[in-house]
């Protein structure tokens, strides 16, 4: 995969990178605490899981990320399957109290321009996406709602205008996801996709293919299709790796896209 690496750090097994100043990571399910039916590195909290194990598995994950002292500055949004974007300018007490209380009104995406501000976002099927600037980054959630919304075009557009660049120099990484010949959904919602995208079903009449509307909206925002990495990682079929919704029939636990700005200055 151009631009994203397999790897381990202290049990936890990721697929991510890093560009410039961000590190990002896209967790697998292997190397927590929780036990079944979240085993094991479940990172959402609102599936039913042990509180501690849940808390205990993000701290893992931010440590396999070098973000471990910046613990207490984590965002993780109340995913609503909208387009609301949240944004971060710096990790002040005052700014950060401000951005959970925006959070947990319900967003699908933080823009953050601000070091040492790990974000994390949590996903069983639905499409993670991360974008990269100098200077800053970004985390969005994108279902079938939120990708008929254009929400990462929308979070692109955003990251540029906050780390005062352009959409040519975001790069975005598509996570594990429903791959394009899995997501078979109905005829009418087929429909309303063909309204806004084009070649959204290129697997079968009702299969929909969430990636290629993500990179459509990407694209018509600027960003470089050369500058997009789509891990082409299936949740389904990959299900020993990654959480799958539908694999699991509704009861699983959560992988996660996570992201840091690490400050220059400190290395």
């Amino acid at each position: 995969m151009d631009g994203l690496e397999r790897m381990e750090r202290g049990g936890v097994t990721m697929v991510g990178g890093r560009a410039g100043a961000v590190a990002f990571r896209f967790t697998e399910r292997t190397g927590g605490v929780s036990e079944p039916p979240f085993a094991s590195l479940n990172l959402g909290g609102h599936v039913g899981d042990d509180a501690t194990a849940v808390a205990e598995n993000r701290r893992r994950v931010l440590a396999a990320l070098g973000a471990g002292r910046a613990a207490p500055n984590l965002l993780m949004p109340n995913q609503v399957h909208g387009d609301h974007i949240a944004i971060v300018r710096s990790s002040g007490t005052a700014e950060l109290e401000r951005v959970r209380a925006e959070i947990a009104r319900g967003a699908d995406g933080i823009v953050c321009t601000a070091p040492d501000v790990p974000v994390m976002l949590c996903f069983a099927d639905c499409v993670p996406v991360v974008l990269v600037a100098p200077g800053g980054f970004a985390v969005v959630h994108s279902g079938w709602k939120g990708t008929y919304a254009r929400i990462a075009g929308k979070a692109a557009r955003m990251l540029a205008h906050e780390a005062g660049t352009s959409a040519r120099d975001v790069r975005a990484y598509i996570g594990p996801h429903i791959l394009g010949d899995e997501y078979e959904v109905s005829p009418e919602l087929i429909s309303h996709f063909e309204e806004r995208f084009h070649d959204v079903h290129p697997a079968g009449p009702r299969l929909l293919d969430l990636s290629r509307c993500i990179v459509q909206a990407l694209t018509e925002e600027g960003v470089p299709a050369a500058s997009i990495v789509d891990s082409g990682l299936s949740t389904m079929r990959l299900n020993d790796r990654f959480y799958s919704y539908r694999a699991e029939s509704g009861t699983c636990g959560r992988h996660a896209a996570v992201a840091v700005l690490f400050d220059r200055a400190a290395g």
